[in-house]
């Protein structure tokens, strides 16, 4: 009120330096003609109660407005006929201007709903209709046994990756989901992601230790499995000696531990956002960043959290807390 008050009265202080140079004009004249300065001091008395009368007034009649003004700015969608009426004429013009704003910008808004919408539909259209080749593709190679076709193999399970992540991206965008929260064994979630990856494994010569974690929990399990599918990708990709160790700390915390090149200290903290890649990224160019911003999305939604542990040139290690709220079966 205090702000308000000083700020209005820094509004009128035009009118008020006119109404007090009139009354010192009024003064001076009657004292040039020696008349008596109490026939000036009389009426500006006057004036000034029934000013002030009317200041009072019109500042509660200002304040409400700046009230419902504040009300207004903090709801975006608010329409325009909840704006207080005025009889001054700028005001009218910047209420005009406000309505034409927020048309324009209503018809914006559409515009870009409507584009995204196209995008989203093209894309998953896309990625539905890339999988049957891929599909195909998989099933002439099962019938040939050799290292080229094995490489192929390997080849066609990233691209087919690469699909179900997009996929994923356009599912954590779109505004209805699809979790579905059932008991599972994490120990078929892990060794089922184990086994996707088990060509890369192979081709690199990395070991990998699966240690049974016996634990059963509610969760949705496919997009569980896609969150270690996401990390396990990311620990084979960035390790070239050693291999991969899986294990459950407890109380339930899913660990991820690769003997890999490591990550700068100053990147873990941004590790996750939408598009960044840090050091490793400019090592490998291929990255994008996406898959682990995608985890962080997924856990998020499960009510899990991610931490990662890491050193240069010793690994890293990536921890799903799934302890983090409890979740009930549909």
């Amino acid at each position: 009120m205090r702000t308000f008050l000083w700020r209005y009265l820094y509004q009128r202080r035009r009118m008020l330096a006119g109404f007090c140079a009139a009354v010192l004009i009024f003064a001076c004249a009657f004292a040039l003609y020696h008349l008596p300065i109490a026939a000036v001091m009389y009426p500006a008395l006057i004036c000034l109660v029934l000013g002030m009368i009317w200041l009072c007034i019109d500042i509660r009649r200002s304040y409400q407005h700046h009230v419902l003004l504040q009300r207004l700015k903090e709801c975006i969608t608010a329409w325009t006929e909840e704006l207080p009426a005025t009889d001054v004429v700028e005001a009218r013009d910047y209420q005009d201007i406000i309505s034409m704003l927020l048309k324009e910008r209503d018809r914006l808004e559409e515009q870009m709903t409507e584009r995204y919408q196209d995008m989203i539909r093209y894309y998953t259209l896309w990625a539905h209709q890339i999988k049957t080749p891929i599909a195909s593709m998989k099933l002439q190679l099962q019938n040939m046994d050799d290292e080229h076709s094995r490489r192929l193999s390997l080849e066609l399970r990233h691209i087919e990756q690469y699909v179900d992540m997009v996929l994923a991206f356009l599912r954590l965008g779109s505004n209805s989901t699809d979790y579905v929260f059932r008991e599972a064994s994490l120990d078929d979630v892990v060794r089922s992601a184990v086994k996707r990856f088990s060509g890369d494994f192979i081709q690199k010569k990395l070991r990998v230790e699966v240690e049974p974690t016996h634990l059963r929990l509610v969760t949705d399990e496919k997009w569980l499995r896609f969150v270690v599918e996401q990390l396990l990708s990311n620990a084979i990709k960035y390790t070239f000696t050693g291999g991969v160790r899986i294990y459950l700390e407890q109380p339930a915390t899913l660990c991820i531990r690769d003997t890999g090149i490591g990550i700068a200290k100053e990147d873990l903290p941004r590790l996750g956002q939408n598009g960044f890649t840090g050091m490793n990224g400019r090592l490998e160019e291929k990255s994008s960043g996406l898959g682990l911003h995608l985890c962080h999305q997924v856990c998020e939604a499960l009510g899990y959290a991610i931490t990662i542990e890491s050193e240069i040139d010793k690994g890293t290690c990536v921890k799903i807390n799934l302890h983090k709220r409890t979740l009930q079966v549909e």
